[in-house]
């Protein structure tokens, strides 16, 4: 048992015994047969300074032994872990939690104040749920959802550096079990740890390190174009359309989900561009589906074309080099008076009839009357062939389509009478 000049103010009533720690997935290590050494009363705690059991153990191969720093009862009221006193949910330090949250440490620093709450905070806690204490800490938040560790961080198991090696005396070579590497910088601000001010979230320089990332982290800005209503979900994996749905649902209606497969993305979108942007504000950077980090980036426009009138200030130059525009329909080619010739013009365009999928086939619309065809020009009618007199020239018709030559076949062709 640990003995100290402040034990006799103690109640051995008071003291922990716990049959396991509070542990997080990183300190307890990836061996599911993990071993562990219990002493009872083994250490007192370097927050409250009540005696506490004390758990070691090895994570794993080739990582350094670990154990516990601090009691069971402080670990619930931060809801942190008892070795390396990161949160427990989001695997954050407590002064990164407590400013996404807005919590305010309400712990006091004097130790007859101290051990006072502590008591009465462990009857509490021996009553209900350690979770009702605080509700805040069960509130979702965006910025500890960017934050915070989605697996477990094995590497800060690793031994600490061999003081022998850099001094260059080492000699058990491989079969040391220290680390031999260069040592981080003494004037690096995270060689500088303290377990109180991790503890009390206060110049901890994890949780300024991790402050200054958030800061630094891209945002997902909504498009110009207001039409735009689609979000681009990658890194899809295994999820299923209707898995997608059932989470974008929330944030407004869905007028279509579209799943690419092959790609393993998929297209949401929405009725509104309200409801598009609250998605991709709540989703950017932070939506867990089927344990994969889910990547959410807006759709792009479909190019709509928009014809714009110009007024008389806005018309440009004609470049030079370029051909004439094309002559213009006319209107006037079916209402032609006779004895006029028609200019070359282009005949209006006639409607598209897209027949219907089911049922008879539209009816042309000549069916029941003839086309009206306008007359010959004069100068047509005066090439026709006539049958000249005796005292008549006949005159040469002018051929000018192949069903006007008396040659071809099915032409009628006209012989003057033999004379006796």
């Amino acid at each position: 048992m640990a003995t100290s000049k402040t034990t006799n103010t103690y109640n051995r009533q008071n003291w922990e015994d716990a049959d396991f720690p509070i542990l997080c997935q990183t300190c307890l290590g990836d061996n599911p047969y993990i071993r562990m050494t219990k002493e009872k009363y083994g250490k007192e705690c370097k927050i409250c300074s009540r005696p506490f059991t004390v758990f070691r153990w090895c994570p794993g191969a080739r990582m350094r032994f670990k154990k516990t720093e601090v009691c069971q009862t402080c670990s619930k009221l931060k809801n942190v872990c008892q070795t390396c006193l990161l949160d427990l949910e989001y695997g954050l330090p407590i002064q990164v939690r407590d400013a996404a949250l807005k919590l305010r440490d309400d712990l006091p620093k004097s130790d007859v104040n101290k051990e006072f709450y502590i008591q009465n905070m462990e009857k509490d806690l021996a009553r209900s749920d350690p979770g009702t204490l605080n509700s805040k800490l069960n509130e979702p938040n965006d910025l500890l959802m960017r934050l915070a560790r989605t697996a477990p961080y094995y590497k800060r198991n690793r031994p600490h550096v061999c003081s022998f090696w850099v001094k260059g005396e080492c000699r058990r070579g491989e079969e040391c079990p220290y680390r031999h590497e260069k040592p981080t910088d003494p004037d690096d601000p995270l060689a500088d740890q303290n377990i109180k001010d991790r503890y009390y979230g206060v110049n901890d320089p994890v949780a300024d390190k991790l402050l200054k990332r958030a800061a630094a982290m891209p945002v997902l800005e909504p498009p110009d174009d207001k039409t735009i209503t689609t979000l681009y979900i990658g890194n899809l994996g295994n999820l299923s359309e209707q898995d997608i749905r059932d989470h974008f649902y929330q944030y407004g209606e869905i007028r279509s989900v579209s799943l690419v497969a092959k790609q393993q993305c998929a297209f949401v979108q929405f009725t509104t561009r309200a409801a598009a942007e609250i998605a991709a504000e709540k989703t950017f950077n932070k939506l867990i589906l089927g344990g994969r980090r889910l990547t959410i980036k807006w759709g792009r426009s479909q190019g709509r074309t928009v014809i714009t009138h110009l007024s008389n200030e806005e018309i440009y130059p004609a470049v030079p080099g370029l051909p004439g525009a094309l002559p213009e329909i006319s209107n006037n080619f079916f209402n032609l008076e006779p004895g006029h010739i028609p200019l070359p013009s282009m005949p209006p365009p006639q409607p598209i009839i897209v027949p219907p999928m089911f049922g008879p086939p539209p009816l042309p619309p000549f069916f029941f009357s003839t086309p009206q065809l306008p007359p010959f020009p004069p100068a047509v009618a005066a090439a026709t062939t006539s049958v000249a007199g005796q005292g008549e020239s006949a005159v040469k018709p002018s051929v000018h389509y192949p069903s006007q030559d008396p040659s071809r076949l099915g032409a009628t062709q006209v012989t003057a009478p033999k004379q006796d």
